[in-house]
């Protein structure tokens, strides 16, 4: 009986390796996905970062630069070109987002198409605040600015109104890049040193899998409506108001300054506000394993911002089968644990010997188990997979012992504790929060009821014969 359950246990061991190779399909088809989610993001739109609008006035600098030749030191003097930026005093961002699914074969990705309203207004430039009496500000040369992070996904280019006129963005070919990609607006403020005034900014755009907004005002508020069941809100602040209904949702923030890395006017040359560090990753609630490596650089006031300081929506797929497989197979070898315990001791109180080949052919089906559920939820939708695999497995293994036993009793006996088995591990994907304390008073009932029936048998008439 000993070497039995020692060559039981080695049984185990070895079933590890299909195990292993059935997790590593279901990493390469989950691989597959995203490599076909990639090209439909990159010939719709990619995740998009709504940030902005700033306003940019250039003013000249006299830099001394000194070289040396054959011991001559020599001297002269070139101009570099330096901005005061400024940000909103108030921004209100109003958006509603339209999600849908494109499909690529068997696969697909989250897309959508979103409305967006921005309005607000901006201070005078507080020249106690920097090293500059306003003279020398080129008030004519002046730009607005906003940021789109994937240029592709501008249906039109955006309309300003910026004091009552209306003004044309264009793409930034200049030096002056504060956002990922740029789109820009000359505006001649030579009339309006002290009062800058009010702006409004309207335009479509496409993206996927998530739409970021980067606040930059002294107050911004966010609203934004759509047609999704599944949004995760993630960011650096948590919603003020939201709701999800049915296929719809509905969420505001009020976002102060306070927590911005930047202050509310500046100076300096031009440089990146922000940087995409972890590919749009805040939380890792939505998407495992993901890691930082590369470290902000510094601007003139603060660190860098990334994608931690703004606002996110992600537009989740109802249901993610890829991760809900490789949740289930992390619980396949305690399956296959207690099949056999169930097993064994089934061989014991029937009398009746299970031969090892026996063992390793009812193991083998519980691990083509999971290939069954993750080949046929790529088709039909994880509950539905889970339902049918379970059946077809349980189905199999009962009449196999069946034919071993002939005893239909034990094989029915036998299909009901692997249904509660599939069915114990059905639920605990279910709870997610709670399928650790589940989980374990259910493994403490089973091993109760174990030990029960095994004070019913007479061990040691085995050693007797």
């Amino acid at each position: 009986m000993f070497a039995k359950l020692s060559t039981i246990v080695v049984l185990v061991l070895l079933l590890l390796i299909p195990l292993f190779w059935v997790k590593d399909l279901i990493e390469e088809r989950k691989n597959r996905q995203s490599e076909v989610s990639s090209e439909i993001a990159f010939k719709w739109a990619g995740q998009q970062v709504i940030s902005g609008p700033i306003i940019a006035i250039p003013y000249q600098v006299v830099k001394e630069i000194v070289t040396t030749d054959k011991n001559i030191i020599s001297t002269k003097n070139t101009y570099i070109t330096q901005y005061v930026y400024l940000m909103p005093k108030s921004l209100d961002i109003n958006s509603v987002i339209s999600p849908e699914s494109l499909k690529r074969g068997i696969y697909k990705s989250v897309v959508y198409n979103a409305q967006l309203d921005l309005k607000g207004s901006f201070d005078a430039i507080d020249f106690n605040k920097i090293d500059l009496s306003g003279q020398e500000l080129e008030w004519k040369n002046a730009k607005i600015l906003i940021g789109l992070s994937d240029l592709k996904g501008l249906g039109a280019s955006p309309s300003l109104v910026f004091n009552q006129t209306k003004i044309d963005f264009e793409p930034n070919m200049s030096a002056l890049n504060p956002f990922e990609n740029n789109m820009i607006a000359a505006i001649d403020l030579s009339q309006t040193k002290t009062t800058l005034g009010n702006f409004q900014i309207k335009f479509n755009v496409r993206g996927s899998q998530s739409i970021n907004f980067l606040p930059l005002a002294k107050q911004t508020k966010i609203h934004t409506q759509g047609n999704w069941a599944n949004p995760s809100f993630n960011g650096a602040v948590l919603a003020d108001d939201r709701n999800i209904t049915g296929n719809n949702f509905e969420a505001t923030w009020n976002i102060p300054s306070f927590d911005r890395k930047f202050s509310q006017q500046w100076v300096g040359e031009a440089e990146k506000l922000y940087e995409i560090k972890n590919n749009y990753e805040i939380s890792n609630a939505v998407s495992e394993g993901y890691s930082s490596t590369v470290e902000p650089t510094a601007t003139t006031e603060s660190s860098i911002a990334t994608e931690k300081d703004m606002i996110q929506i992600n537009f989740l797929e109802e249901v993610n089968n890829y991760q809900k497989t490789t949740r289930v197979a992390k619980y396949g070898i305690l399956i296959i644990i207690l099949t056999f315990a169930a097993l064994f001791f089934t061989e014991i109180i029937k009398k009746q010997r299970i031969h090892l080949i026996q063992y390793m052919l009812i193991g083998f089906a519980m691990v083509l188990f999971y290939s069954l559920l993750l080949s046929i939820s790529e088709h039909l939708g994880f509950n539905l997979a889970y339902l049918l695999a379970a059946l077809a497995t349980i189905i199999l293994i009962a009449s196999f012992i069946k034919s071993i036993t002939n005893d239909s009793r034990s094989a029915l006996i036998f299909s009901g504790i692997l249904s509660i088995f599939y069915s114990f591990i059905f639920i605990l994907m279910q709870l997610r929060d709670y399928s650790l304390i589940v989980g374990t008073i259910g493994i403490f009932i089973i091993l109760a009821i174990l030990m029960r029936v095994s004070t019913k048998i007479n061990w040691y008439q085995y050693d007797k014969r």
